[in-house]
């Protein structure tokens, strides 16, 4: 269903600019290593993921839905992890560092070819990696089950809720309309005007040679 959506270039995704009040609450109670799934699935809408470096949390979305969230511990001092936008290059149940003495990765799903990537790991609940994201054992465990080649992940400084930027090319086309997942919220509706200078949102962009091949 994703595929059709993103790849027509006249479509966009709107996520909501809160996640639920009831699951962020919960989230200022997690301990270092600590994570919540917010329901059983199976989820209807499109994984991704939001992981702030600064509150050293993940935000797991469905659609527009929050569906699971954990600490995080990101890269330290003279290591630090890239923000920005990453579609999983690659999966490994049982992985180890190319880089750092050969350490395990559990869980590995690669984000960039330089060494960045999602796994399980000693999850103290600050910057403590050489700019991976450790996860939770259990929650890492969860997550690699969860995901596909290509599943987006956004990593921010600060901010865990969900925010895409219409590509200027799709709101220059007339025709586009956007289409909003979840239970009965199929409807339609005209785009929004481009806010002047805009708002700092991250722009999704979707690199073909990944998405192409996907099936329906």
């Amino acid at each position: 269903m994703l595929r059709p959506l993103i790849l027509a270039g006249a479509w966009a995704l709107v996520m909501p600019a809160t996640a639920p009040a009831q699951s962020l609450n919960g989230a200022q109670q997690l301990a270092p290593g600590g994570y919540r799934w917010l329901g059983q699935g199976p989820w209807d809408g499109p994984i991704y993921m939001v992981i702030s470096i600064e509150k050293q949390m993940i935000h797991v979305y469905s659609g527009d839905q929050l569906i699971g969230l954990a600490s995080v511990s990101t890269g330290m001092k003279g290591h630090r992890t890239p923000t920005g936008d990453f579609p999983i290059l690659q999966k490994r149940q049982w992985h180890r560092s190319n880089l750092y003495s050969n350490a395990p990765m559990p869980y590995m799903q690669r984000l960039t070819w330089d060494g960045i990537a999602l796994h399980a790991g000693h999850n103290p609940g600050y910057p403590a990696s050489h700019g991976c994201i450790r996860l939770p054992y259990a929650f890492a465990r969860d997550l690699f089950a969860l995901t596909k080649m290509g599943t987006l992940v956004e990593v921010t400084q600060a901010r865990l809720t969900a925010a895409l930027q219409y590509d200027p090319l799709v709101l220059g086309d007339p025709a586009s309309q956007v289409v909003t997942f979840g239970p009965a919220r199929s409807e339609r509706m005209t785009l929004p005007p481009v806010p002047a200078g805009g708002n700092g949102a991250p722009r999704l962009e979707v690199d073909p040679a990944i998405f192409g091949n996907w099936g329906g």
